[in-house]
């Protein structure tokens, strides 16, 4: 069985940490490099960085934020916002990403899936998916849509079946992030990481929502995800890396320890 993984997200605008609740009222909360060598140090299994303006503002990554990072940790770094081509992909690469996020650009255009997955390697590409709670339709058979632009605007695409779509065109894992969950600290959204977990073979990401320790736990069994991405949780100090990573063991989580 392979080992699940605890991920720390660092949403960055404008060169600061930045955290928001269901995706407004974003405040600036501190260096993204301090916190990056910080969680790295206690044995974070790897590392997300979002540029969360960077599509918004139709512009690429500050990718001098991106080498710094990379210059100080040694765990798997994965990168996203404002990634429109293979272009992008390979200069975050070349910056010190392992693996690049495309979300926005990705509803618009699908095909970009697919291009970075063969310029880059499937293994190398991460589909992250924004996703809101709906009343169940023929359009939206599952009951969660897609929203892009930092939760700015609604697509009328079902989420399920976009994750499907991803999968298809070559995406190697998915980030299923809760707006409704997202910020709140009352746990993932269950439901839904289930719902794309079972229905997909790639890993599966749960974001949105953490708060307790308990959270993760349920969204590894419940939930059937592979992986569980923190913010809040770890940014205010409420709980360190070392800590989860234990308390999902003792719970007879498979995780990698550092003894």
């Amino acid at each position: 069985m392979l080992s699940k993984r605890l991920i720390a997200c660092l949403d960055v605008r404008d060169g600061k940490l930045a955290k928001s609740i269901k995706f407004v009222n974003t405040q600036d909360i501190g260096d993204p490099v301090e916190k990056a060598r910080e969680y790295y140090i206690d044995g974070l299994d790897e590392l997300v960085f979002y540029d969360i303006t960077a599509s918004s503002d139709k512009r690429s990554i500050m990718l001098e934020f991106v080498e710094a990072v990379a210059e100080q940790v040694f765990i798997p770094l994965s990168v996203g916002g404002g990634v429109r081509n293979v272009a992008d992909a390979t200069d975050l690469r070349l910056a010190g990403a392992e693996k690049i996020n495309v979300n926005s650009a990705a509803v618009l255009r699908p095909p970009l899936i697919s291009e970075c997955a063969e310029a880059i390697g499937s293994q190398n590409v991460v589909l992250s998916m924004d996703i809101a709670r709906v009343a169940v339709s023929d359009d939206m058979p599952s009951g969660y849509e897609i929203v892009i632009n930092g939760g700015r605007k609604p697509m009328g695409v079902d989420a399920l079946a976009w994750a499907l779509e991803g999968e298809r065109l070559g995406a190697g894992e998915l980030v299923v992030n809760s707006i409704d969950a997202d910020g709140t600290r009352d746990g993932y959204e269950i439901g839904l990481t289930a719902l794309i977990s079972q229905a997909v073979r790639i890993p599966v990401i749960a974001s949105g929502g953490a708060g307790l320790p308990e959270h993760l736990f349920d969204v590894l069994t419940r939930g059937k995800a592979d992986a569980v991405l923190v913010a809040s949780m770890v940014h205010y100090g409420d709980y360190r890396v070392s800590e989860l990573k234990s308390y999902l063991h003792s719970q007879g989580i498979k995780m990698r320890m550092s003894w």
